[in-house]
């Protein structure tokens, strides 16, 4: 896209116009072109990882000879770009990078930029799309950046709602002017991360935010989310908090706003019933480990900077170093003979799905690992097993129907996987914007006691092959398995139910959601005698369900007079229980009935202002 003011006249931009006045009115008190390189190409300057040559598998498999046998470690890849501190001209380097992804929001480009344990100076890297940023020491403080890991938003005339697809984790800064500006909005986490300063959430001049994710970090100082809508952020510290819009959520984070939700809109939990943080590269006298840490209870704060952090820890010769153009039938290979999978920077195009059968496996992406089923096939399916840990990449439907894109455990699972759950962390699945993409239903859960970390689950609202029928989803999240607990669930725009929960004993800790902007018209949704599907839906024989801290928003920007009858179902039980709901209608393009079932008071106007429950029943 070209560094220019956006298009005044697109649906997307008209949706973010209308929040201009609701979120500066809410910070009011506190407020004083490159195209996108192929995946395999990185920047003339740059150097990348590389370790022992990787082999790839031989022709004999498709003779009908049994494959060689396929070797663990190897190079990183092009896109894989690891500075030290005497690497020179890094900000050169970074600049490039930056230069190539700054505007690529539907671009091929993926890169991760890693750096060595050590002290940096006089850094400022700029993240564009697709791009990641890591330290790769066992804790964040043995990589300093003095300096900043910057995202604003000047490609897109200083609106941030759609700085997406971007990570910084593993890292300590020490910030130019005392704050570090991380203005994001979905699938941006911001991960392990120590700031000796304070964090602005906001763009420049403060312009619209729509984010976003923290967990496991440090801010020093301040945060100061601005213009931020919704935000959720578990398992840290934080100095102090200035605002916040319509949705703050916390969960086990020290320094945390007390609980006060409407007004001001935080929700706050002292504990995260469980988490297991995500797994990460690191460097190891010299090799290459990925760190996988260990699961905690009622957890509070950082994992690190105590010595050295629970877990334990594989060498990258127990995984199966992946490029770009390599198929599916090799990635399951590796997984047959015993190796985990390292997902390099790039593009996989899938003929069938990959298969996790083995418990304690890891799938780690690195710099957005993009996975596209090519042929209607269900991208990652994972067996009822314990301990499968999925990470670090985006699936992107392909143009064929898929009934589903990912699947955590097979129909009818029922195992108890409590001691070793498996947890799907930044893992995005996108549905059209980089051109025809469909699917019934996105992600399914049906392994007992999975652990949902931060996902965006999104049909996509522009960019290409986009249509009410032309990037169809019915269906974002389906869960089945009881005893899940997801933390950090964002799912947006699908045809009909964005999330269905029919699992016993279920929790979401923070909730996002847009309805699909592009219905036509009221009878396009409608459901049964209910206007509209709601956006997060309790089966009717669930007993035993909890969120905190859910919100759902409309904008029927083609049919601005349709009614959605409320942004939340569930069963009217005792065992089901919901703290701080809030529906919105942003700027008047359609309007809400309830907030759940029949309870809360309707939405009206224009002047985007949230209807809340704060308690259910």
């Amino acid at each position: 896209m070209p560094h220019a003011q956006p298009p005044s006249d697109t649906p997307a931009v008209r949706r973010r116009a209308v929040l201009t006045a609701a979120a500066t009115a809410a910070a009011a008190p506190v407020l004083a072109g490159l195209a996108a390189p192929p995946a395999s190409a990185a920047p003339a300057s740059a150097t990348s990882a590389s370790a022992t040559s990787a082999g790839t598998p031989s022709a004999a498999a498709s003779r009908g000879r049994r494959p060689c046998a396929l070797p663990g470690g190897g190079d990183l890849g092009p896109n894989v770009l690891v500075f030290d501190p005497s690497t020179p001209d890094i900000q050169a380097r970074l600049d490039e990078v930056f230069r190539q992804q700054e505007a690529a929001q539907f671009g091929t480009g993926r890169y991760a930029l890693l750096f060595k344990p050590g002290v940096y100076h006089g850094l400022n890297a700029q993240l564009g799309f697709y791009t990641s940023i890591a330290g790769l020491g066992l804790s964040p403080d043995d990589t300093t950046i003095n300096g900043d890991v910057t995202v604003d938003a000047g490609w897109f005339g200083g609106n941030a709602t759609q700085n997406f697809w971007r990570s910084a984790e593993n890292l300590a800064l020490v910030p130019v002017s005392g704050t570090n500006r991380w203005a994001v909005a979905q699938a941006a986490p911001f991960r392990r991360m120590h700031v000796h300063g304070g964090l602005n959430l906001a763009p420049s001049g403060f312009g619209w935010a729509s984010g976003g994710y923290i967990a496991d970090s440090r801010i020093e100082g301040e945060v100061g989310p601005y213009s931020q809508q919704q935000w959720y952020t578990r398992d840290s510290a934080v100095g102090s908090w200035l605002n916040g819009v319509w949705n703050m959520v916390f969960s086990g984070v020290e320094g945390a706003p007390a609980q006060s939700f409407p007004s001001p809109p935080y929700t706050t939990l002292e504990t995260t019933p469980v988490s297991r943080e995500k797994p990460f590269l690191y460097v190891d006298r010299g090799g290459y480990r990925v760190f996988l840490p260990a699961k905690r209870t009622d957890a509070r704060g950082v994992t690190w900077g105590r010595g050295t952090p629970r877990g334990s820890s594989l060498p990258l010769s127990r995984f199966y170093v992946a490029r770009p153009g390599v198929s599916a039938a090799t990635l399951n290979q590796a997984l047959d003979q015993g190796l985990h999978l390292l997902l390099t920077p790039g593009v996989y195009h899938l003929d069938r799905p990959v298969r996790v059968n083995r418990a304690g496996t890891v799938v780690l992406g690195l710099g957005y690992a993009t996975l596209v089923p090519d042929n209607g096939v269900t991208a990652v399916k994972v067996a009822d097993v314990d301990g499968v840990r999925l990470a670090g990449f985006l699936i992107d439907a392909g143009p064929v129907n898929s009934a589903t894109l990912l699947e955590v455990g097979p129909p009818g699972a029922r195992r108890d996987h409590f001691a070793d759950p498996t947890t799907v962390q930044d893992v995005f699945i996108r549905i059209g914007g980089a051109g025809a993409g469909r699917a019934t239903t996105s992600m399914v859960i049906n392994s007992r006691h999975t652990i949902v970390d931060h996902t965006w689950v999104w049909r996509a609202d522009h960019g290409e092959g986009v249509g009410w029928d032309t990037n169809r989803a019915d269906y974002g999240v389906v869960v089945n398995g009881h005893d899940v607990l997801a933390t950090g669930l964002f799912v947006e725009h699908f045809n009909k139910y964005d999330v269905q929960w029919y699992g016993q004993r279920g929790r979401t800790i923070f909730f996002q959601n847009e309805k699909a902007y592009d219905a036509p018209n009221q009878a396009a949704i409608q459901n049964g005698a209910l206007k509209g599907y709601a956006a997060y839906k309790v089966g009717d024989d669930v007993t035993a369900h909890e969120g905190w801290g859910l919100g759902s928003y409309c904008f029927y920007n083609v049919d601005p007079t349709i009614v959605q009858h409320h942004g939340f179902a569930a069963p009217d039980v005792p065992g089901v229980k919901f703290h701080d709901l809030l529906v919105v209608s942003l700027g008047g393009q359609g309007q809400y009935e309830h907030v759940i079932n029949d309870l809360g008071a309707p939405t009206s106007g224009t002047s985007t202002v949230p209807s809340t429950v704060v308690s259910y029943p």
